[in-house]
């Protein structure tokens, strides 16, 4: 198994769907996308920026219940895909117990996951199917690129588009 963080939510702008980016915490660091429905991608980001609400979320309630009844959630795994349809597990400790795995949707895992601060993993055969490694330009920041832009509008002139 390898360990991945959550890098974030976006929408696909040709699908105008939600997915979330995942990445492996080591070498050689290979990400995948999957997508999900609108109202994970809205918990999912909710965990990331650490957003408080005045009542519990579906996701929130879910962990909160758990550690009242002296469970925790020890793991996520992603397991497989088939289909195009990825396959996770929560992994369960209850207080003095064994471990119980429950078959999930990876993003109420990876939801669940951010709300109970535990490790999120990938089976191997999975991340070598799907994982692409990813070169980041270190040089071509967010900033980096807003000022080009900028750059380029501030500059611009009608004869650039003379044909």
């Amino acid at each position: 198994m390898k360990s991945l963080s959550v890098r974030g939510v976006r929408i696909d702008r040709l699908s105008n769907t939600p997915v979330v980016t995942l990445r492996e915490e080591d070498a050689p660091r290979r990400q995948f996308e999957i997508f999900i429905g609108a109202p994970e991608a809205a918990a999912i980001k909710t965990a990331l920026d650490a957003e408080q609400t005045p009542r519990p979320l579906t996701h929130d309630l879910f962990v909160l219940a758990l550690e009242r009844v002296s469970v925790s959630v020890s793991r996520v795994v992603l397991t497989h895909v088939s289909n195009g349809t990825y396959y996770a597990d929560l992994v369960l400790t209850p207080d003095g117990g064994p471990e119980v795995t429950v078959s999930s949707r990876p993003s109420d895992a990876l939801a669940i996951a951010l709300r109970a601060s535990c490790p999120i993993f990938v089976l191997d055969d999975l991340i070598d199917l799907v994982g692409e490694v990813i070169e980041e330009d270190e040089s071509r920041t967010d900033t980096g690129i807003i000022d080009e832009f900028r750059d380029f509008i501030e500059n611009i002139s009608p004869e650039d588009f003379d044909t």
